[in-house]
Parts: C-alpha cells; sequence; structure tokens
C-alpha cells in the first residue's frame, strides 16, 4: 500500500490563505501610505524624479530587512551564488524598477481605494500569464469562474455601478496603475520559475536591494529631493520598507508551493483592505462604503473560495 505524500505546510489551502491575506493587508495599506509619505517628504504628484527617489528608498530598506532576517533565521549570510544573479536582476526589472515606476506616477494622480481596487487586477493577469505563456497550470473552469468573479467584483467598486465607457480614467492614473499590474504578473511568474533552484528569500532581498538602488540612482540622478516635514517620517519609510520585505517574501514562498493561480486569486482581498485602510488614513468614506463595495467584496470571496475548492480528484 502506498503510502500518502506529506503535503507542505506552506501549500495547505488555511495557510495559503491566511499568508496571502497577511500579504494582502500590507498591499492594501501601500496606496495610503505612499500618498501620506509624498506630503510628509515633500514630493509633488508631477515630480517624477523625487517620486523614483522616495520609491527607490523604500524598497532598499526593503531589501536591507528581508536580507538582515533570512540571515538571522538561516543562521547564514544570506549572500547570492554565481547562478543567483540572472534570477536576481530579472526580478529587481520586473517586481521593483518596471513595475513600480509605472504605479508610484500613477498612485499620484488616482485616489487610494481606486489604486488598491486596479492594482487587484494584477490576479487576473496572473493566472493568464501562469496558463497561457508560463504553461505552469492548465486553465480550468473552477479558475475561469473564480476569475471572472473576482474580476467582476473589482469591476464594481471601481466604477461604483456606472458604465466603463463613463468611468473617470486617466492615463497618468489609473492607466499607469493597470500598467505596472501587468509587470507584477511576468514577476510573479518569474519567482516561481527562479525559485525552482534558488532560496525565494534571497532573491526577493537581493532584488528589492539593487531594485531600489536603481531607482535611487535614477530620481538623484534627474535632481529628485526629499524633505522630511514631520517626526512620522522615519516609522513612515521604515514600515513602508516593511510592506515590501514582508509581503513579497511570504508571497514569494507561496508561489514556490503552490499552483500561482491558487495564490494569486487571494490577491483579489487587495480591495478589501484596500477600501478599509484608505477609507480610515485618507478620509475616502464616501467612495469606501456603499452597497457597490459590499457586493465587490461577495464576488471576490466567492471567487477565492471556487478556485480553492478541493477538486473531486484530490477527494
Amino acid at each position: 500500500m502506498n503510502q500518502p505524500v506529506k503535503k507542505n505546510v506552506w501549500s495547505k489551502t488555511p495557510i495559503v490563505v491566511l499568508t496571502a491575506a497577511f500579504c494582502c493587508l500590507l498591499w492594501g495599506s501601500a496606496a495610503p501610505c505612499i500618498k501620506i509619505g509624498y506630503r510628509v517628504f515633500g514630493v509633488s504628484g508631477n515630480d517624477v524624479p523625487s517620486i523614483l527617489l522616495f520609491a527607490g528608498l523604500r524598497f532598499t530598506i526593503a531589501g536591507l530587512m528581508v536580507i538582515a532576517a533570512g540571515s538571522v533565521l538561516q543562521h547564514r549570510l544570506l549572500l547570492p551564488k554565481k547562478s543567483s544573479w540572472k534570477g536576481i536582476f530579472t526580478l529587481a526589472a520586473l517586481q521593483t524598477v518596471i513595475q513600480y515606476i509605472f504605479f508610484y506616477n500613477g498612485v499620484a494622480h488616482t485616489s487610494g481605494v481606486r489604486t488598491s481596487i486596479i492594482n487587484a487586477c494584477g490576479t487576473f493577469f496572473s493566472i493568464a500569464v501562469s496558463v497561457l505563456i508560463f504553461r505552469f497550470e492548465k486553465l480550468t473552469i473552477a479558475k475561469v469562474i473564480g476569475s471572472i468573479a473576482g474580476f467582476l467584483g473589482v469591476l464594481v467598486i471601481v466604477t461604483n455601478g456606472e458604465a466603463i465607457s463613463g468611468a473617470p480614467f486617466t492615463l497618468a492614473g489609473e492607466g499607469l496603475v493597470i500598467i505596472s499590474t501587468l509587470s507584477s504578473a511576468f514577476a510573479g511568474c518569474a519567482i516561481k520559475l527562479f525559485s525552482r533552484k534558488e532560496d525565494p528569500v534571497l532573491l526577493s532581498g537581493w532584488q528589492f536591494f539593487f531594485g531600489g538602488l536603481i531607482m535611487m540612482s535614477l530620481g538623484a540622478a534627474g535632481g529628485g529631493r526629499l524633505v522630511p516635514s514631520a517626526a512620522s517620517c522615519l516609522p513612515l519609510i521604515l514600515y513602508m520598507g516593511f510592506i515590501s520585505a514582508g509581503a513579497y517574501t511570504f508571497w514569494g514562498i507561496l508561489l514556490k508551493y503552490n499552483e500561482v493561480s491558487k495564490v494569486t486569486i487571494c490577491g483579489f482581498m487587495n480591495p478589501v483592505f484596500g477600501v478599509i485602510i484608505s477609507a480610515i488614513l485618507l478620509g475616502e468614506f464616501s467612495e469606501a462604503v456603499n452597497i457597490y463595495t459590499l457586493v465587490a467584496l461577495l464576488l471576490v470571496v466567492t471567487g477565492i473560495v471556487i478556485v480553492n475548492r478541493p477538486s473531486k480528484a484530490a477527494a
């Protein structure tokens, strides 16, 4: 009689959902924190070099946090091997530099709630890229239905029930945030690809560090400046570093041990936390608290449940 294969703890559905929820809680706080950061560091929405400098500082700090924590937990200095550099620089380009150049400039021209919701479209894109381009998994009816349910939730809360053609989208705002989600989708699949042979914690830490340095260099070269104006500047930038350090590291671990769809469908939880945190920090209650938000969140939860239901074959 065959012995049952012991399931990795990171592959257990409750662990996946709870860990993904923690990541989404952190990501949900990112957009309002960025807007607050612009204010306390004296960054104008049109000052691209200063935006890059601000973003680069955050990610450099995130990288140092991950490298330090990983080194302590693994009882060794987390240094890349020769084989690690391809993955590090690929992820630094996709997950940090390209994604956040678009994201940080987009978030400066749209609301925190709207940014959080549109950013959740990356979940839909990630599943499509995983299935159609990287061929990591097969497309199933459950994945299609779950993705459609979650994506409809995103559309409902973004448009507040209005026709999409009448929604006040702009390329400089919502358009750039959407483009950033495409880069994120490819980055998620790249993490799964490279983590087959590499430590996802090491990849996360060093790609953030180098990606952050690149963005800081671009910002400084363009004349970017940060002018701290409040005592909250230091704890804010440290927390923003932790958002990336914690969320992307755990997300990378989940992607290493699970199908991309099982993990990324949970990304639709971003709107749940995004609308709540933005409402609290930015006072966007009229945009966050209404019947459309409730409908959207129900659709998001439905999508997660459908994709993560055990299949009959596995029963």
